[in-house]
């Protein structure tokens, strides 16, 4: 596994938070509302939900770790 993949992935970093700004929600509700069943969001939408709850479980597993 490549050590910086995280870097790799985000192409366009800021954006997805920036839609669930402009939606007035979090960027978890956010990924959870672009995910659900039935959702007409764009396949790079959603994708950019999956990365963004990926790096929330990373976030808490190193938040974990450091205590």
């Amino acid at each position: 596994m490549a050590k910086k993949w995280i870097q790799k992935a985000i192409k366009h970093p800021g954006a997805f938070s920036k839609q669930a700004k402009a939606a007035g929600m979090s960027t978890a509700a956010f990924a959870r509302k672009v995910l659900a069943k039935g959702s007409k969001a764009s396949t790079t939408l959603k994708r950019r939900a999956v990365l963004a709850q990926t790096l929330a479980k990373l976030r808490m597993k190193r938040k974990s770790r450091a205590k």
